[in-house]
């Protein structure tokens, strides 16, 4: 069933459709940037999980005996055709997926102030390949759609959840500037890892705001600089070895930037410094990772010369 008959009539639908359109034949090209993930999403398709457990850290998609040696062979290939792999961990079928992130700690400190998910509708924004998505599973939400414009994640997802067969779990090739199609629609918004991403981020947070319900709930997670003093660090160039790093706040100006954009209710709930134990290569994810971002001489900063990175998380609503 199509996503869009969950949602209120306040969507724009025609906009969605077309834009969906115009994403998905960009998508479908016969070019080796585009089949080298569409074709493993493809294969995988074939498959379908009897055991399905997203209660625990690990998301587990199929047991280990229900499937020959020879087709766990075939599908851990057509995984590894998704590296790298950013966010998990996942157990497909006794096939261990170790992610760069340790995902599973951000989620847990995201409960003790999770709303009540049930029969909710729910927008995971840049939700990567839906470890996430995943996780509100057992809660029993009407609907969860993910927004995701990166092709690897889009397929990855798509050849997870074809296998996972969850009905309530959807994803669509758009981005968090296509919010504005959304007005009045969730009941709750996750953003996370994206906000210092986006060059105008009070516009972000505005168009948030529009799409939540009234009584809405945004939960937001960032990338942050240490301190309490509401300002942010604009990088010159790159932040930690990235390019597209826009705004890195305190967690005090992100708290500020929410209740501007209209949130009401706003808690900064956690704080914490990032570490290699969280972040860091494995065999699913073997470039550059949360180490190589530091200063050799100095872990008290980035290659560049800026404070490491810190983790925020906040709570708001909408009245």
């Amino acid at each position: 069933m199509d996503y869009l008959s969950f949602l209120p009539q306040t969507a724009q639908v025609d906009e969605i459709l077309a834009i969906r359109q115009k994403r998905l034949e960009w998508a479908e090209q016969q070019k080796k940037g585009f089949l080298r993930y569409r074709m493993p999403c493809e294969r995988l398709a074939s498959f379908r999980a009897g055991h399905i457990d997203c209660t625990g850290d690990r998301v587990t998609i199929g047991a280990d005996n229900e499937i020959s040696d020879h087709d766990k062979n075939t599908i851990r290939e057509d995984l590894r055709a998704f590296m790298p792999w950013r966010k998990g961990p996942f157990s497909i079928f006794g096939i261990d997926i170790d992610a760069e992130w340790r995902s599973e700690r951000k989620w847990q400190r995201l409960l003790p102030v999770l709303p009540d998910l049930k029969d909710k509708v729910i927008a995971d924004i840049g939700c990567n390949n839906g470890y996430y998505m995943f996780r509100m599973s057992p809660f029993q939400p009407r609907l969860v759609l993910g927004l995701e414009p990166t092709i690897q994640h889009y397929y990855c997802f798509n050849a997870l959840n074809g296998m996972a067969g969850l009905p309530n779990l959807h994803i669509d090739l758009l981005g968090v500037e296509h919010l504005s199609l959304f007005p009045a629609c969730f009941d709750v918004v996750f953003l996370m890892g994206i906000i210092y991403h986006r060059p105008s981020p009070l516009d972000v947070l505005k168009d948030v705001y529009t799409a939540l319900l009234p009584g809405g709930t945004l939960i937001l997670e960032s990338q942050a600089i240490p301190g309490v003093e509401p300002m942010a660090l604009f990088p010159e160039k790159t932040y930690a070895k990235v390019p597209g790093t826009y705004f890195v706040p305190t967690g005090t100006c992100l708290r500020n930037w929410m209740q501007r954009a209209g949130f009401t209710e706003v808690e900064l709930f956690c704080s914490h410094p990032m570490s290699a134990a969280e972040q860091r290569r494995t065999d699913w994810m073997v470039f550059e990772s949360y180490d190589d971002f530091l200063n050799p001489d100095n872990p008290a900063l980035t290659v560049e010369g800026y404070p490491a990175p810190h983790r925020v998380f906040l709570i708001g609503r909408k009245e």
